[in-house]
């Protein structure tokens, strides 16, 4: 009996050894296929989180250019009022800044004020603080104002070298539209005007 315990326990390690070479080709690639998986899954998340980072990056650029132009058109709008501003100031200057003739020192300054009101109106619609329907409502205001409706009669040639397509352009014309309305019925001058 003692001979046959070392007998069956080679035989075992025998049947143990032949069970590990059967599992072994079966054993390996599956876990050489989860490992595989695994790091390819991995690898797919990694490119898609980088691929999220690289639209999340181009659409903050895209939105840094679109501010960085509103700080352009805010700063050449400042440039141009400071100059106004001295010219309302100082006669002299006036005269070099207007184009308009045959008219007193006053009513110069007058003009280049109103030019500075409807010009910080239009900024305004320009860098997004005003929808169309705002803009037409603080200009319908405006053009109830004489001055401002001498300005805009006086400024009418200014006007004719405008790109047609300019938001310049078409908001002239919807204030056309709304002057012809005000002398029609200049009781109804807070309707909505045309549109955009």
């Amino acid at each position: 009996m003692a001979t046959q315990i070392p007998a069956m326990r080679r035989f075992g390690s025998a049947v143990v050894a032949w069970l590990d070479a059967v599992r072994a080709p079966f054993a390996r690639p599956r876990r050489t296929t989860h490992a595989t998986r695994a790091t390819r899954d991995t690898r797919h998340t990694r490119r898609r989180r980088q691929e999220d980072l690289l639209l999340e990056l181009i659409g903050n650029v895209a939105r840094l250019r679109v501010e960085l132009h509103y700080a352009n058109v805010i700063q050449a709008h400042r440039f141009m009022s400071e100059h106004q501003d001295r010219a309302i100031d100082d006669p002299s200057l006036a005269a070099a800044l207007s184009t308009l003739n045959g008219i007193s020192e006053d009513k110069r300054r007058q003009m280049l004020f109103a030019n500075r009101e409807y010009a910080a109106i239009l900024l305004a619609h320009r860098v997004g603080a005003f929808g169309w329907d705002e803009l037409l409502g603080h200009l319908r205001v405006l053009c109830r104002n004489p001055v401002f409706a001498e300005y805009w009669e006086r400024t009418v040639e200014h006007r004719r070298s405008l790109a047609a397509e300019s938001l310049d352009a078409k908001v002239g014309r919807a204030l056309d539209v709304i002057f012809d309305e005000l002398m029609d019925d200049p009781d109804e001058w807070w309707v909505v005007g045309p549109d955009e």
